[in-house]
């Protein structure tokens, strides 16, 4: 296509984040080796492509997170992350070794400051959590940088897109200088790369953009002191979106989930998914996104009614599948349900039924998933929301089961935001499922709410508490009442122990239950 110079995006080679990979000698050898095969590729053209160097100094990190200036099959240089993440679901000072020489590359007669990810988060007002003491980008331009690249695996959250074009403009506009920032796409374990490639010129305006949530080639020029969009070059993955235009928040939300469940399906070796379907809203909503990421014939539903289930949740169950096209199987759990409290009736004998009956039904339906995930090779997708995880509203091997919690930190009311989503046009989730009041239907006529302060005001508390680490006072403050508050908390930081044992879930907020969140099991600190 005429191109100078095609970038990757940061450990292209590897993929990010590798994690304790990097602490195998033959898996950084591989990525070596297959940089090298890279490198004899590179004809006629520039390539910068990230991927995991060696620190061959006696002292430091044994590695680098490093990019190589690749032209006519050789690595014309290579150039070193400055600055490393070590917060929420970044570790990586743990492997590497953060360079304190930053330089810049010729390439067609241009000098380029080729920067990786963290090195443009570095210092600028736009970013709230600026924890760095020195600025990458200003350090290439004194050196006479006139273009800065920026290879990086940034994931998805809530907004960020937004910040992410507010700090690269902000680097723009203090240095004079354009910048090219190439973004990963796909899903790896709990992160989702979302893309949304930019290009900023040196006025601080965004002059072309890629699409979100899939892979495309963005094709720009350099004239002059500045770029600009290309004019005239066909973009065979799509058509990249207009800039300063992008998807809604709940919209970004949805692609993000449905990219993060097809690629875990797939890179961990499963072709088909299996969910249990209550004719609730929960399960619904992670049908149709496991549906829209998989495809029809790769979701099974599953419907197990019990003494306490409502005809309704049933019926729900099967016009969903019936209108997402996929197989649903009913398995009424009533029997082994009377078997289970027969055979322990003798150990609760004059003890009144409670949450132990309860979670028994959960249990049932759980291992009935789970069995069908040995005997075909299905994976479970587990369909709790983080309202319930964040205070304990589900049970431990029952319908926590599975090896995905596709909406894990999808918090309730963002839930229905997202039925709404999937109904705009027409309807997919049945009007019943999404207007019924809550239930786990484990006893006769139950409700959520019977259980915990309606949703809205539940959100609120959880987003303030975890996400924004406030305090009892703070929150009470916002307008709520202390003993609610209180006893959110204590429900929180009391099923820690459960959370540690939930199936890895799919981040989109700021705070997501997972890697990101690194609290103690075995503490007695009281939240004041």
């Amino acid at each position: 296509m005429g191109a100078d110079l095609v970038i990757f995006p940061e450990m292209s080679v590897v993929g990010y984040p590798p994690k304790d990979l990097l602490e195998l000698s033959e898996f950084v050898d591989s990525n070596l080796k297959a940089l090298d095969e890279i490198k004899n590729s590179v004809t006629g053209i520039s390539a910068i492509v990230g991927f995991v160097d060696r620190n061959m100094a006696e002292r430091g990190k044994a590695l680098y997170n490093a990019a190589a200036h690749i032209r006519n099959g050789k690595i014309v240089s290579r150039h070193y992350k400055s600055l490393l993440p070590t917060y929420d679901v970044f570790d990586e000072d743990r492997y590497f070794e953060p360079t304190h020489d930053v330089s810049i590359s010729m390439i067609s007669g241009r000098k380029f400051g080729i920067s990786i990810c963290e090195d443009v988060w570095g210092a600028d007002m736009a970013w709230p959590g600026m924890i760095h003491h020195k600025d990458p980008v200003k350090c290439m331009v004194k050196q006479g940088a006139e273009i800065i690249v920026n290879i990086s695996a940034s994931p998805f959250t809530i907004g960020k897109q937004d910040v992410r074009v507010k700090m690269l403009a902000g680097h723009a506009n203090r240095n004079n200088v354009p910048i090219v920032f190439v973004n990963q796409i796909g899903g790896n374990d709990d992160l989702v790369f979302d893309g949304n490639s930019l290009v900023i010129n040196k006025n601080g305006i965004v002059v072309d953009k890629a699409s979100g949530f899939k892979e495309e080639l963005l094709m720009v020029e350099l004239k002059g002191q500045d770029v600009r969009a290309s004019v005239g070059k066909s973009k065979p993955a799509g058509t990249a979106s207009q800039p300063g235009t992008g998807d809604s928040e709940i919209e970004s939300v949805y692609k993000a989930l449905i990219l993060g469940t097809r690629d875990y399906v797939k890179k961990c070796g499963f072709k088909k998914t299996v969910i249990g379907l209550s004719g609730g809203i929960d399960s619904a909503v992670t049908a149709v996104i496991a549906t829209k990421a998989l495809g029809r014939d790769k979701v099974l539903g599953v419907t197990m009614p019990s003494s306490f289930s409502s005809k309704g949740s049933v019926e729900d169950s099967r016009i969903l599948a019936k209108k997402l096209g996929i197989e649903c199987k009913v398995i009424p759990i009533k029997s082994v349900y009377n078997a289970y409290t027969k055979a322990l009736s003798r150990v609760f004998a004059g003890l009144p039924f409670d949450v132990t009956e309860e979670n028994l039904q959960a249990r049932i339906r759980g291992k009935i998933l789970m069995a069908i995930s040995n005997k075909y090779g299905y994976l479970v997708l587990t369909t709790g929301n983080k309202s319930e995880l964040a205070v304990g509203y589900c049970t431990l091997y029952g319908d926590m089961c599975g090896g995905l919690a596709v909406i894990s930190d999808i918090p309730k009311t963002m839930v229905y935001d997202l039925a709404e989503y999937i109904n705009r046009k027409k309807e997919i989730i049945p009007t019943d499922t999404i207007k019924k009041p809550p239930s786990a239907e484990l006893r006769p006529n139950q409700k959520d709410q019977d259980s915990l302060p309606p949703y809205d005001v539940l959100d609120i508390v959880l987003r303030a508490y975890v996400e924004e680490s406030m305090n009892v006072s703070d929150i009470v403050a916002m307008g709520y009442d202390e003993s609610l508050v209180k006893d959110i908390i204590s429900k929180v930081d009391r099923n820690e122990y459960k959370r540690k044992q939930a199936a890895p879930g799919l981040k989109v907020t700021t705070k997501a239950f997972g890697t990101g969140r690194r609290m103690p099991l075995a503490q007695r600190y009281t939240r004041k």
